[in-house]
């Protein structure tokens, strides 16, 4: 079973900084996120989401391969890659992985202009290691499935100095 982690950042930048040390984490195999979101809010108040897999893209790229192997064998590849990539990039914008759009959309609109969150579905991690890594980096976790005296392990660490 996965846990959500949310943690919301006074900077616009900040959330995207620590989504790439995850990301950096996550190749020396202590963490394996499931789905890592960046929402920001900008000055006028405008929430935007920063997916890490662009569903779209890859429903696109995805069925565009499948539909030229389909042309082909009915003698129109070109016909068949652009049906296939159209239905794909369809799919793929319809496909919601990972955490709910909705409920992020919900969650950021309380966020501060000027402010980013973190959404992360983490399925396993080596939360020592982890939270080594996060010491000092601020933020307040908002949100998350994680135990209450996990939470609080979690909120100070992010809090506690760098060393």
């Amino acid at each position: 079973m996965s846990t959500l982690v949310v943690v919301g950042y006074d900077d616009q930048f900040k959330a995207e900084e620590i989504r790439l040390a995850l990301k950096k984490m996550q190749q020396e195999y202590l963490i394996d996120l499931e789905d890592a979101v960046v929402a920001v809010k900008d000055q006028e108040g405008k929430v935007r989401l920063h997916q890490a897999v662009n569903t779209t893209a890859a429903g696109a790229l995805s069925g565009g391969f499948w539909g030229a192997l389909i042309g082909m064998i009915f003698l129109n590849p070109l016909l068949g890659m652009a049906v296939g990539a159209g239905a794909g990039a369809v799919s793929g914008a319809l496909t919601d992985v990972g955490i709910n759009d909705q409920f992020m959309k919900d969650l950021a609109e309380t966020m501060q202009p000027g402010s980013s969150t973190l959404f992360v579905l983490v399925r396993k991690a080596t939360p020592d290691k982890v939270l080594e890594q996060l010491k000092g980096t601020g933020g307040k976790v908002l949100k998350t499935s994680l135990s209450h005296e996990d939470e609080a392990k979690l909120q100070a660490g992010l809090n506690a100095p760098k060393v």
